[in-house]
């Protein structure tokens, strides 16, 4: 089919190109031979009048007119693929769907087990890809490479639809046998220790982020990539965490700390569900995300069976 004298079947092998920017990656995404995806890139070049790729070194770069491409091929793909695989039905217990969810470490370790529980009861062939958060995540989102994004609203794009998904709070962490976890921890102690913080490779920590707005200047000794390793990086010292509260409370299942309530006015997080406006009706996501909602309830009365249990 051709529209405006374009081989639409050649807007496939531009998308690839672009993203991978690479000759035989882009074959091998689209399953193509390198000697197909070179005549399919020597076509586009002579349709517009311009090279698209140029080898630079050892890799290839997109020109100026591929980079204003780059994103509208991707919504044009992303838009056909909503409309044209877009199910009238869903049935989970007989779907074999994957679905790509990006979330932080976070939620991976607090939420997930609880969807992937509630999944496997109702659709147990379903399957998921989680996939770490990057900078600006909801490009992923943009992109089809993405279905659902967990994020906190702050992060939040406005260009896409969301809904509330539960909200969160901070807490303080502590070894249980320091001096600090003895008495009342108030914001004099608290700005005074030592802390161990998270600080993820793609960016601030919402902690971090809150802080600052605060205009609070931690004593920082320790920074790690991961939320619940601040909670094993206490243990032995006089440190502090600032961490999410659910996670803290599921750190000290098993680890020698205590959880203290934060002295400080910190606003606490919203955590949000996010997806791609083209996908608002798709059924699957319907399902999906009525799911994690039902996750998000038995996390907590999971949580609060554990810490209302009496001590031995």
């Amino acid at each position: 089919m051709r529209f405006n004298k374009l081989d639409l079947n050649l807007l496939v092998a531009l998308d690839a190109l672009l993203t991978e920017q690479s000759i035989s990656r882009a074959a091998e995404k689209i399953h193509l031979s390198q000697s197909a995806m070179s005549n399919a890139l020597a076509r586009l070049r002579a349709y517009f009048d311009d090279e698209l790729l140029v080898q630079v070194g050892r890799r290839m770069e997109l020109t100026v007119r591929a980079e204003l491409l780059q994103d509208a091929v991707r919504d044009i793909l992303v838009r056909i693929e909503a409309t044209v695989s877009e199910q009238p039905r869903f049935e989970p217990a007989k779907s074999s769907r994957l679905f790509r969810l990006l979330v932080s470490d976070y939620t991976a370790m607090t939420l997930m087990p609880h969807v992937m529980a509630l999944a496997y009861q109702q659709a147990p062939r379903v399957r998921f890809e989680l996939r770490h958060q990057v900078t600006q995540p909801q490009r992923m989102l943009e992109r089809g490479e993405a279905d659902l994004l967990i994020i906190p609203r702050d992060f939040c794009s406005a260009d896409h639809p969301s809904e509330t998904l539960f909200e969160e709070h901070f807490c303080c962490v502590l070894w249980e046998r320091s001096h600090l976890a003895k008495g009342t921890l108030d914001e004099s102690r608290y700005l005074n220790a030592s802390h161990v913080v998270t600080q993820p490779g793609d960016g601030t920590a919402l902690a971090d982020w809150f802080m600052q707005k605060l205009g609070i200047k931690r004593h920082v000794e320790v920074s790690t990539f991961n939320f619940m390793s601040q909670a094993q990086l206490v243990i032995g010292t006089e440190r502090i965490a600032t961490m999410h509260q659910r996670l803290a409370k599921q750190a000290a299942r098993f680890l020698p700390i205590t959880v203290r309530e934060l002295p400080l006015p910190m606003q606490g997080m919203t955590q949000m569900l996010q997806w791609h406006s083209y996908r608002t009706t798709d059924p699957g996501l319907l399902w999906l995300r009525t799911l994690l909602h039902d996750a998000v309830s038995s996390m907590d009365a999971d949580i609060h069976a554990i810490n209302t249990k009496p001590a031995k």
